[in-house]
């Protein structure tokens, strides 16, 4: 009798223990143009994965996806064998929109950090974008150039990538309702090495600020030979900027009177919280945090937070994110109901004698959803 019970009781155990069991893959550009900002997604998903709340016991693997729309599918792919709770998934713009119809035939959440407006425009039910959207970061970024440094003559240069033919179209749309049309926009591909050109473009414009939406490479390259032929109008940068690791790429003295978007600057400072998790963060990787990372991070720790809840499964999951609140480290968090989960944005600057920037300006609740 004794022994019966003892097997129902190790049963049952083994049970709990399965069911507290979950299945998240980690599927991020590592190479590539896009590997900079794709390691800190990495990272932040990992530190996340590494910490659970009481209750889950995350497994998961991750996944180089280049920048190959066809690489980022078959991962997705062999990650549906593992019977995924949820996938982190690629912040690029090109492997989303090839990854969202699998999801939404297997339903399985993506929760990313990718800015591309189009992945949560086109109603599918099982992707979560935990970055601030073009939507919102473009507001903030067109609304800084207007309103702060009060000038009416915005150039655009962008990558002709779909993050930067997203953004574009969304600063263009935000400058000329502030009654400001861009007076040059010019895209670029991602292995463009000389662009003294287009700078002269921007200069011969009459152009008094430049807007930029290009990936870290391209925008610490645009940044250095900007600085090198005496460009002379301000630049306010996409997110790529706001990065230690792209920062890294120039001298303070290119840096100076650089400012730019982003949803948050970790090195920047913060809440006792936010600087127990850099700590935490520098200690882990040997490398300093962005705002990628913090986003994946904390997109990552509301899925462990209704899995932990009782959230077991795909759908359930699906619907608690759809419908719950989370305080996160960069900011609260919340579903407008169609996946986009953050609302807020921030401006920062560099001053010419570090590569930390301060933050200038903030912009909460940019759509109206908290």
């Amino acid at each position: 009798m004794q022994r019966l019970v003892l097997a129902c009781l190790l049963v049952l155990f083994s049970t709990a223990v399965r069911a507290q069991d979950v299945s998240i893959p980690v599927l991020v550009p590592l190479t590539g143009f896009l590997s900079l900002e794709g390691q800190s997604q990495r990272n932040g998903a990992l530190l996340a994965l590494r910490n659970p709340p009481p209750g889950i016991t995350p497994r998961f693997e991750v996944a180089d996806t280049g920048v190959s729309p066809e690489i980022a599918v078959n991962a997705f792919e062999k990650a549906l064998g593992s019977r995924p709770l949820a996938v982190v998934a690629s912040m690029l713009g090109t492997q989303m929109l090839a990854m969202m119809p699998l999801a939404a035939e297997a339903k399985v959440p993506l929760v990313t950090v990718s800015g591309t407006a189009k992945i949560t425009e086109m109603g599918n039910p099982w992707v979560f974008r935990f970055f601030p959207g073009d939507a919102v970061v473009k507001t903030a970024q067109a609304r800084y150039v207007i309103e702060e440094l009060g000038k009416r003559r915005p150039a655009i240069v962008y990558q002709t990538t779909a993050y930067g033919q997203s953004g574009r179209e969304h600063l263009d749309a935000m400058f000329r309702k502030l009654g400001a049309p861009p007076v040059f926009e010019e895209g670029i591909g991602v292995d463009v090495k000389d662009l003294l050109p287009v700078l002269a473009k921007v200069s011969a414009s009459g152009a008094d600020v430049l807007a930029l939406q290009l990936h870290a490479p391209s925008t610490a390259l645009l940044i250095r030979q900007a600085a090198s032929m005496g460009l002379g109008i301000p630049i306010v940068a996409g997110s790529a900027i706001h990065q230690p690791s792209t920062a890294a790429l120039l001298e303070p003295r290119e840096l100076a009177g650089i400012c730019a978007e982003s949803a948050a600057s970790p090195i920047s400072g913060g809440s006792a919280a936010l600087e127990a998790w850099i700590e935490e963060y520098r200690k882990e990787f040997q490398s300093e945090p962005d705002a990628y990372a913090l986003a994946q991070y904390d997109g990552t720790m509301m899925v462990l937070r209704e899995a932990a809840a009782g959230a077991r499964t795909p759908e359930a999951l699906a619907r608690a994110l759809s419908s719950a609140r989370y305080e996160g480290l960069a900011m609260t968090y919340k579903s407008d109901g169609r996946g986009n989960m953050a609302h807020s944005a921030v401006i920062l600057c560099y001053d010419g004698t570090s590569r930390v920037p301060q933050i200038v300006k903030r912009y909460d609740n940019i759509d109206g959803v908290l």
